[in-house]
């Protein structure tokens, strides 16, 4: 009789301990399905391609609740971000882009070459600070997919 209260009071637990582990599982957050998307733009001649890339992926995906992304600028490309000198399409675009969550990085060591601060650049924009090939693979070891159009 001993031995069948000791099995009973084993499988009791064991029973309990995963309805517990099932009702913890249940109660976490799902996670997250969305895909994460760096794009890296470094050529100025490519600036319009890319923000047309990254704005089809937007719609592609039914909107920016559905993909996080990333685009990391560095070189050349950022002398089209400068607020002073960006047309309007690309003002308004980047502003699109800022309020629909797409992280905007500019290339620390590009902005030292190019004598710019944050600034000076369209709103919205943060410094990669250690530079963006850096931030590139920073996202990339975080699960970003690196897209180079």
């Amino acid at each position: 009789m001993n031995r069948r209260n000791i099995l009973w009071s084993t499988v009791s637990a064991l029973g309990a301990a995963f309805a517990a582990s099932r009702v913890n599982a249940a109660t976490e957050a799902p996670p997250s399905n969305k895909l994460k998307v760096v794009y890296h733009l470094s050529d100025a001649d490519k600036v319009n391609f890319v923000l047309g890339n990254i704005q089809n992926h937007i719609d592609g995906v039914g909107g920016p609740d559905h993909v996080t992304l990333a685009l990391v600028i560095h070189g050349p490309a950022l002398k089209a971000f400068h607020s002073a000198q960006a047309n309007p399409d690309i003002s308004g675009r980047v502003s699109n882009f800022a309020k629909d969550g797409v992280e905007l990085a500019a290339c620390g060591n590009t902005m030292k070459a190019q004598n710019i601060t944050l600034t000076d650049l369209l709103p919205g924009f943060v410094s990669a600070e250690k530079g963006g090939v850096v931030r590139l693979a920073e996202l990339q070891s975080q699960g970003y997919l690196y897209l180079r159009p």
